[in-house]
């Protein structure tokens, strides 16, 4: 089977984990997160690439830069619940990716419960901290394993 590629893309503020209110976003830094989703790729034998930034425009160039990557982890962050480009930019490359919120968006205020990426996500993953962005990775990996398997067994390649 082919090794797949994967990209875990992070966005606004996530730069800050570790200190920024780690009563609901917890201590964990960026990097810690980055450093365990590394491990757990190399074990799924999967390539890797993480991206966070602040800026919209370098998170819709980074995806359309990466659009041969075989699928993402995004945590959107604030973007969650404003950004018509960035979720443009996801459909317009057609990756199938994994939305990840590392508090349950849905305990929060009302303005953080829509989401413009959920509808088009292959899955939703909100409230389980870092765990999160592991549990994504596992899923995104058996999702493509999966459809790589049924597209061989029907002729594709």
């Amino acid at each position: 089977m082919t090794q797949h590629q994967l990209g875990i893309l992070h966005g606004p503020n996530l730069n800050l984990l570790g200190t920024r209110e780690p009563g609901i976003y917890g201590h964990e830094t960026l990097a810690d997160i980055n450093h365990g989703l590394e491990l757990l790729a190399r074990d799924l034998d999967i390539g890797l690439t993480c991206f966070q930034s602040n800026s919209e425009a370098d998170l819709i160039n980074w995806v359309h830069q990466h659009r041969s990557l075989s699928g993402l982890v995004i945590n959107p962050a604030a973007y969650t619940h404003t950004s018509v480009a960035l979720r443009d930019a996801l459909a317009g490359t057609a990756i199938p990716f994994v939305e990840v919120h590392l508090s349950n968006i849905h305990r929060r205020e009302p303005f953080r419960h829509h989401s413009y990426f959920s509808d088009q996500a292959v899955g939703v993953i909100c409230g389980l901290g870092s765990e999160g962005y592991r549990a994504g990775l596992r899923f995104l990996h058996q999702h493509l394993t999966h459809k790589q398997t049924q597209d061989s067994g029907n002729g594709h390649s």
